[in-house]
């Protein structure tokens, strides 16, 4: 049997990278997928991309920062669908620079996005949880939450915060059957990395071999090795996992190259 037979799963930030992969993957192992995004665009392609293969999905625009687009959005899959068993909080954002370089605006900006992204739709979708007496909610958080990188200061404040509140979040939870579990990822050559590094570098090969070098594996992630442990969290199969953090990093946490 499908891994995800069954289920009905909301995606944010689907659009693309990891969360378009997870959202593929998810429709393959049987889910019922609901991308969301902010590109309306990417998200319907994403629906395109799942629908052509066999899958079930929707697209729901929402802005995960805007309690009433949120709110709405999780009224719309209880209508179509009843239920929300995986609750995916995929979206957000990256920030480059030291602290005291970094404008306020912009230090807000990825707060917002990365940590009230994650808070607005699980409180939306917590209530549906609790009246089904059981959900599995898969929060992104990062591996520099545990380890400390130059000209991250915003984004790993956000990854931080996103990890212990998936510690606190399982704690008041549990009792109604809900996980709640954190994925760390490494560095993974999603679009918006391969963007950032032509970009940002007069040599983004250069720049990729050097990334390369702080991970044990000698190669960068791809989303789907994300999208996998993702799959994992959402399945049953991870039923005894309760405010874990999942490290899909390559040995960048607890590796160290000679």
């Amino acid at each position: 049997m499908a891994r995800l037979a069954n289920k009905v799963a909301l995606i944010t930030g689907a659009g693309s990278g990891i969360g378009q992969s997870s959202a593929l993957l998810f429709a393959k192992e049987g889910a019922r997928v609901v991308v969301n995004d902010l590109d309306a665009v990417k998200g319907e392609e994403t629906v395109k991309m799942i629908r052509d293969a066999g899958g079930e999905a929707i697209f729901i625009g929402a802005d995960v920062t805007k309690p009433e687009q949120v709110s709405a959005m999780v009224e719309e899959i209880k209508l179509e669908y009843g239920r929300i068993d995986v609750l995916f909080n995929n979206a957000g954002i990256s920030g480059v620079g030291v602290l005291h370089e970094i404008e306020p605006e912009a230090w807000d900006r990825v707060i917002n996005v990365n940590i009230r992204g994650v808070y607005l739709p699980s409180k939306f979708v917590i209530p549906l949880m609790i009246e089904q007496r059981e959900g599995s909610i898969i929060n992104m958080s990062s591996c520099i939450a545990e380890i400390g990188l130059a000209k991250r200061a915003s984004y790993a404040a956000t990854k931080g915060a996103v990890l212990a509140l998936t510690k606190s979040m399982q704690v008041d939870y549990a009792a109604y059957n809900i996980r709640v579990n954190a994925l760390l990822p490494g560095t993974i050559l999603t679009p918006f990395v391969e963007n950032y590094l032509r970009t940002s570098y007069d040599d983004p090969e250069t720049a990729i071999a050097s990334l390369k070098t702080r991970q044990l594996s000698g190669d960068l992630g791809r989303p789907h090795d994300v999208a996998q442990a993702a799959l994992f969290l959402a399945s049953d199969e991870s039923k005894f996992m309760m405010g874990s953090p999942f490290y899909i990093d390559g040995g960048v946490t607890f590796g160290k190259n000679a």
